[in-house]
């Protein structure tokens, strides 16, 4: 296995790891008593809150309902598909090679 390989493999790990937990946040968003602050939810909100932050600013909650994970969601798979789908950039960079 060469790096390029291993890089892809990392990175669609960690894509999917996040979409999970940005899926995770959504479902939690449905149970607005519990603190995000306590195991074992601080697992998911510490590597999601500082990127739903920013989103948050730009993007006030609708109708009192958080639509920032979806949006994370979304930015996720999209990434996700370009880079790493099938037909993905550093797939096909690797199938040059």
């Amino acid at each position: 296995m060469d790096l390029m390989t291993l890089a892809i493999w990392g990175l669609g790990i960690i894509l999917s790891v996040m979409t999970l937990f940005f899926i995770f946040r959504i479902v939690l968003t449905w149970y607005p008593q519990i603190d995000l602050n306590r195991f074992p939810f601080n697992i998911i909100a510490l590597p999601t809150e500082p990127l739903l932050i920013p989103v948050r600013k730009v993007i006030s909650p609708i109708g009192g309902v958080d639509i920032s994970p979806i949006i994370w969601v979304g930015i996720c798979t999209l990434l996700r598909e370009i880079l790493i789908g099938q037909q993905g950039l550093l797939t096909m960079a690797t199938r040059i090679h």
